[in-house]
């Protein structure tokens, strides 16, 4: 079996963590040198609600809290 590209994505650059929702697919967690961070979801598509203005230790929460919730995946059916 094929593994989505949603699920396994290349890394983007500043990635500090990637978790997985319920199906699969990648939540990365990026920043940058100032310490500021976002998350995006491969699976739905939300993100943080102020990208790049969110720090490290709360957007973890958030980013996790979206992963136990989110059953997207965008997988191609065929």
């Amino acid at each position: 079996m094929k593994l989505s590209p949603n699920t396994t994505p290349v890394e983007p650059a500043g990635l500090l963590i990637r978790l997985h929702n319920q199906v699969g697919a990648a939540i990365d967690v990026t920043g940058d040198q100032r310490g500021q961070t976002r998350w995006d979801c491969h699976g739905c598509g939300e993100h943080s609600e102020r990208p790049v203005r969110d720090w490290l230790w709360s957007i973890r929460t958030t980013a996790n809290d979206h992963a136990s919730r989110c059953r997207a995946a965008y997988h191609q059916l065929t």
